[in-house]
Protein backbone atom coordinates (compact mmCIF):
# COMPACT_ATOMS: atom_id res chain seq x y z
CA UNK A 1 0.00 0.00 0.00
CA UNK A 2 1.43 3.55 -1.08
CA UNK A 3 1.42 5.67 2.43
CA UNK A 4 0.89 8.64 0.16
CA UNK A 5 -2.53 7.04 -1.84
CA UNK A 6 -5.39 9.13 -0.61
CA UNK A 7 -7.73 6.11 0.96
CA UNK A 8 -11.05 5.49 -1.34
CA UNK A 9 -13.94 6.29 0.57
CA UNK A 10 -16.35 4.52 -1.81
CA UNK A 11 -18.67 1.61 -0.59
CA UNK A 12 -16.98 -0.53 -3.02
CA UNK A 13 -13.56 0.14 -1.85
CA UNK A 14 -14.87 -0.73 1.91
CA UNK A 15 -16.34 -4.32 0.62
CA UNK A 16 -13.28 -5.25 -1.21
CA UNK A 17 -11.34 -4.21 1.95
CA UNK A 18 -13.87 -6.65 4.04
CA UNK A 19 -13.31 -9.20 1.56
CA UNK A 20 -9.46 -9.18 1.46
CA UNK A 21 -9.21 -8.75 5.23
CA UNK A 22 -11.76 -10.97 6.24
CA UNK A 23 -9.57 -13.89 7.66
CA UNK A 24 -7.72 -10.91 9.52
CA UNK A 25 -11.19 -9.74 10.52
CA UNK A 26 -12.52 -12.96 12.02
CA UNK A 27 -9.16 -13.50 14.08
CA UNK A 28 -9.36 -10.02 15.68
CA UNK A 29 -12.84 -10.72 16.62
CA UNK A 30 -11.72 -13.82 18.47
CA UNK A 31 -9.23 -12.56 19.89
CA UNK A 32 -11.30 -9.45 21.19
CA UNK A 33 -13.64 -12.13 22.58
CA UNK A 34 -11.00 -14.12 24.32
CA UNK A 35 -9.12 -11.32 25.77
CA UNK A 36 -12.37 -9.86 27.58
CA UNK A 37 -12.64 -12.84 29.21
CA UNK A 38 -8.73 -13.32 29.72
CA UNK A 39 -7.90 -14.71 33.13
CA UNK A 40 -11.48 -15.25 34.73
CA UNK A 41 -12.01 -18.77 36.41
CA UNK A 42 -14.74 -19.46 34.08
CA UNK A 43 -13.71 -17.76 30.84
CA UNK A 44 -16.00 -17.74 27.94
CA UNK A 45 -19.04 -19.32 30.28
CA UNK A 46 -19.39 -15.16 31.66
CA UNK A 47 -20.51 -14.72 28.12
CA UNK A 48 -23.47 -16.92 28.84
CA UNK A 49 -23.57 -16.24 32.56
CA UNK A 50 -23.82 -12.36 32.23
CA UNK A 51 -27.36 -12.25 30.28
CA UNK A 52 -28.94 -14.94 32.59
CA UNK A 53 -27.99 -12.53 35.65
CA UNK A 54 -29.20 -9.47 34.18
CA UNK A 55 -32.41 -10.99 32.80
CA UNK A 56 -32.90 -12.41 36.52
CA UNK A 57 -31.91 -8.60 37.70
CA UNK A 58 -34.12 -6.74 35.57
CA UNK A 59 -37.08 -8.96 35.47
CA UNK A 60 -37.01 -8.61 39.66
CA UNK A 61 -36.59 -4.91 39.34
CA UNK A 62 -39.20 -3.92 36.98
CA UNK A 63 -41.89 -6.88 37.64
CA UNK A 64 -41.48 -7.43 41.73
CA UNK A 65 -40.65 -3.87 42.49
CA UNK A 66 -42.15 -1.38 40.20
CA UNK A 67 -45.01 -4.34 39.34
CA UNK A 68 -44.66 -3.36 35.99
CA UNK A 69 -46.66 -5.00 32.88
CA UNK A 70 -46.36 -4.93 29.62
CA UNK A 71 -49.19 -2.99 27.79
CA UNK A 72 -50.84 -5.85 25.39
CA UNK A 73 -49.26 -9.33 27.25
CA UNK A 74 -50.26 -11.25 30.33
CA UNK A 75 -49.65 -10.89 33.96
CA UNK A 76 -46.87 -13.44 33.48
CA UNK A 77 -43.32 -11.85 35.00
CA UNK A 78 -41.53 -14.27 32.58
CA UNK A 79 -43.04 -13.18 29.80
CA UNK A 80 -42.13 -9.62 31.05
CA UNK A 81 -38.96 -10.98 31.41
CA UNK A 82 -38.45 -12.22 27.83
CA UNK A 83 -40.03 -9.20 26.35
CA UNK A 84 -37.76 -6.65 28.24
CA UNK A 85 -34.55 -8.71 27.62
CA UNK A 86 -35.54 -8.81 24.06
CA UNK A 87 -35.12 -5.03 24.01
CA UNK A 88 -31.85 -5.54 25.82
CA UNK A 89 -30.67 -7.34 23.67
CA UNK A 90 -31.16 -4.76 20.93
CA UNK A 91 -29.80 -2.26 22.64
CA UNK A 92 -26.91 -3.63 23.88
CA UNK A 93 -25.55 -4.38 20.56
CA UNK A 94 -25.77 -0.26 19.98
CA UNK A 95 -24.17 0.67 22.78
CA UNK A 96 -21.52 -1.88 22.84
CA UNK A 97 -20.37 -0.47 19.56
CA UNK A 98 -20.86 3.08 19.81
CA UNK A 99 -19.55 3.57 23.69
CA UNK A 100 -16.22 1.67 22.05
CA UNK A 101 -16.00 3.65 19.03
CA UNK A 102 -14.14 6.76 20.54
CA UNK A 103 -11.33 4.70 22.07
CA UNK A 104 -10.70 2.25 18.97
CA UNK A 105 -7.99 4.17 17.57
CA UNK A 106 -6.69 5.70 20.20
CA UNK A 107 -6.75 2.48 21.91
CA UNK A 108 -4.61 0.84 18.92
CA UNK A 109 -1.54 3.38 18.88
CA UNK A 110 0.76 0.44 16.88
CA UNK A 111 -1.58 -0.43 14.47
CA UNK A 112 -1.88 3.42 13.42
CA UNK A 113 2.00 3.31 13.16
CA UNK A 114 1.73 0.44 10.66
CA UNK A 115 1.09 1.58 7.01
CA UNK A 116 -0.40 -1.51 6.22
CA UNK A 117 -2.72 -1.99 8.31
CA UNK A 118 -6.47 -1.06 7.27
CA UNK A 119 -7.89 1.06 10.24
CA UNK A 120 -11.57 0.69 8.97
CA UNK A 121 -11.62 -2.65 10.12
CA UNK A 122 -11.50 -2.13 13.72
CA UNK A 123 -15.23 -0.62 14.10
CA UNK A 124 -16.24 -4.17 11.83
CA UNK A 125 -14.18 -6.20 14.30
CA UNK A 126 -15.72 -4.17 17.35
CA UNK A 127 -19.24 -5.06 15.79
CA UNK A 128 -18.54 -8.57 15.51
CA UNK A 129 -17.58 -8.72 19.09
CA UNK A 130 -20.90 -7.50 20.09
CA UNK A 131 -22.76 -9.57 17.56
CA UNK A 132 -21.28 -12.73 19.09
CA UNK A 133 -22.46 -11.67 22.30
CA UNK A 134 -25.99 -10.59 21.19
CA UNK A 135 -26.01 -14.62 19.61
CA UNK A 136 -25.05 -15.25 23.20
CA UNK A 137 -28.11 -13.20 24.73
CA UNK A 138 -30.28 -14.55 22.00
CA UNK A 139 -29.42 -18.11 23.10
CA UNK A 140 -30.31 -17.77 26.70
CA UNK A 141 -33.30 -16.03 25.68
CA UNK A 142 -34.56 -19.00 23.14
CA UNK A 143 -34.13 -21.69 25.76
CA UNK A 144 -36.10 -19.69 28.92
CA UNK A 145 -38.80 -19.05 25.91
CA UNK A 146 -38.59 -22.69 24.59
CA UNK A 147 -38.79 -24.11 28.32
CA UNK A 148 -42.15 -21.57 29.22
CA UNK A 149 -43.81 -21.15 26.08
CA UNK A 150 -42.76 -23.76 23.80
CA UNK A 151 -41.62 -22.70 19.91
CA UNK A 152 -41.25 -19.00 19.29
CA UNK A 153 -43.20 -18.03 16.52
CA UNK A 154 -42.13 -18.59 13.18
CA UNK A 155 -41.21 -14.49 12.64
CA UNK A 156 -38.40 -14.70 14.56
CA UNK A 157 -36.33 -14.86 11.01
CA UNK A 158 -37.02 -11.93 10.52
CA UNK A 159 -34.62 -10.66 13.30
CA UNK A 160 -31.58 -10.73 11.04
CA UNK A 161 -33.69 -8.35 8.01
CA UNK A 162 -34.57 -6.72 11.43
CA UNK A 163 -31.14 -6.10 12.72
CA UNK A 164 -29.23 -5.02 9.76
CA UNK A 165 -30.44 -1.39 9.19
CA UNK A 166 -29.05 -1.09 12.72
CA UNK A 167 -25.38 -2.61 11.89
CA UNK A 168 -25.46 -0.35 9.56
CA UNK A 169 -26.39 2.48 11.97
CA UNK A 170 -23.92 1.45 13.88
CA UNK A 171 -20.80 0.97 12.15
CA UNK A 172 -21.22 4.56 10.16
CA UNK A 173 -21.64 6.31 13.82
CA UNK A 174 -18.88 4.06 14.98
CA UNK A 175 -16.42 5.10 12.36
CA UNK A 176 -17.16 8.76 12.60
CA UNK A 177 -16.44 8.75 16.48
CA UNK A 178 -13.64 6.71 15.98
CA UNK A 179 -11.92 9.11 14.23
CA UNK A 180 -13.38 11.84 16.75
CA UNK A 181 -11.97 10.54 19.85
CA UNK A 182 -8.54 11.01 18.14
CA UNK A 183 -8.57 14.66 17.93
CA UNK A 184 -11.16 15.45 20.85
CA UNK A 185 -10.35 12.99 23.60
CA UNK A 186 -13.53 14.52 25.62
CA UNK A 187 -15.86 12.51 23.15
CA UNK A 188 -16.04 9.41 24.62
CA UNK A 189 -17.96 11.16 28.03
CA UNK A 190 -19.80 12.57 25.36
CA UNK A 191 -21.18 9.26 23.95
CA UNK A 192 -21.36 8.00 27.32
CA UNK A 193 -24.15 10.66 28.21
CA UNK A 194 -26.12 10.07 24.98
CA UNK A 195 -26.13 6.55 25.46
CA UNK A 196 -27.68 7.12 29.20
CA UNK A 197 -30.23 8.98 27.67
CA UNK A 198 -30.85 6.94 24.89
CA UNK A 199 -31.48 4.19 27.38
CA UNK A 200 -34.79 5.79 28.85
CA UNK A 201 -35.71 8.01 25.35
CA UNK A 202 -36.09 4.20 23.41
CA UNK A 203 -38.63 1.75 24.30
CA UNK A 204 -36.24 -0.71 27.00
CA UNK A 205 -37.96 -0.81 29.63
CA UNK A 206 -41.64 0.67 28.60
CA UNK A 207 -43.74 -0.17 25.42
CA UNK A 208 -44.67 2.77 23.30
CA UNK A 209 -48.30 2.79 23.80
CA UNK A 210 -47.71 2.69 26.94
CA UNK A 211 -46.83 6.86 26.99
CA UNK A 212 -48.91 9.87 26.69
CA UNK A 213 -49.54 10.86 23.03
CA UNK A 214 -46.98 13.97 23.90
CA UNK A 215 -44.37 11.99 24.62
CA UNK A 216 -44.91 8.92 21.58
CA UNK A 217 -43.43 11.37 19.19
CA UNK A 218 -40.36 12.53 21.03
CA UNK A 219 -39.38 8.17 21.57
CA UNK A 220 -40.02 7.69 17.94
CA UNK A 221 -37.41 10.37 17.28
CA UNK A 222 -34.85 7.60 18.66
CA UNK A 223 -32.93 5.72 16.15
CA UNK A 224 -33.56 2.52 18.02
CA UNK A 225 -36.95 2.86 18.51
CA UNK A 226 -38.29 1.29 15.10
CA UNK A 227 -36.02 -1.53 15.80
CA UNK A 228 -36.83 -2.49 19.21
CA UNK A 229 -40.06 -2.76 18.45
CA UNK A 230 -39.90 -4.68 15.24
CA UNK A 231 -37.57 -7.15 17.23
CA UNK A 232 -40.35 -7.57 19.72
CA UNK A 233 -42.65 -8.58 17.24
CA UNK A 234 -40.51 -10.80 15.57
CA UNK A 235 -39.72 -12.38 18.51
CA UNK A 236 -42.72 -12.31 20.89
CA UNK A 237 -46.13 -11.05 19.26
CA UNK A 238 -45.53 -13.16 16.12
CA UNK A 239 -46.33 -9.69 13.81
CA UNK A 240 -44.87 -9.39 10.05
CA UNK A 241 -42.34 -7.10 9.23
CA UNK A 242 -43.00 -3.87 7.82
CA UNK A 243 -41.35 -3.66 4.59
CA UNK A 244 -41.67 -0.42 3.78
CA UNK A 245 -40.30 1.29 6.72
CA UNK A 246 -37.78 -1.45 7.53
CA UNK A 247 -36.52 -0.47 3.45
CA UNK A 248 -36.54 3.46 4.79
CA UNK A 249 -34.85 2.81 7.68
CA UNK A 250 -32.16 0.56 5.75
CA UNK A 251 -31.75 3.26 2.80
CA UNK A 252 -31.28 6.02 5.45
CA UNK A 253 -28.59 3.53 7.80
CA UNK A 254 -26.70 2.63 4.55
CA UNK A 255 -26.19 6.81 3.98
CA UNK A 256 -25.13 6.96 7.56
CA UNK A 257 -22.84 4.27 7.49
CA UNK A 258 -21.42 5.96 4.15
CA UNK A 259 -20.97 8.98 5.67
CA UNK A 260 -19.02 7.76 8.85
CA UNK A 261 -16.91 5.33 6.85
CA UNK A 262 -15.78 8.52 4.34
CA UNK A 263 -15.19 10.62 7.03
CA UNK A 264 -12.67 8.09 8.02
CA UNK A 265 -10.83 7.30 5.66
CA UNK A 266 -10.15 11.12 4.72
CA UNK A 267 -9.15 12.38 8.58
CA UNK A 268 -6.82 8.69 8.90
CA UNK A 269 -4.22 10.19 7.75
CA UNK A 270 -4.21 12.56 10.59
CA UNK A 271 -3.75 9.93 13.23
CA UNK A 272 -0.87 9.26 13.00
CA UNK A 273 0.41 13.06 13.63
CA UNK A 274 -1.71 12.90 16.99
CA UNK A 275 -0.76 10.18 18.42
Amino acid sequence: MNPHAVPSITPYSLLVSLKQHRRLILSLIQREVLIRYQGSLLGLLWSFFNPVLMLAVYTFVFSVVFKARWAGGSDSKTEFALVLFAGLMVFGLFSECVNRAPSLVVSNVNYVKKVIFPLEILPVVAMGAACFHLLISLTVWLIFYSIFFGVPPATIFYLPAVLLPLVLLSLGLSWLLASLGVFIRDIHQVVGVAISVLTFLSPVFYPIVALPEDFRAVVQVSPLTQVIEQSRDAMIWGKHLDWQSWLIYCMVSGVIAWLGFAWFQKTRKGFADVL
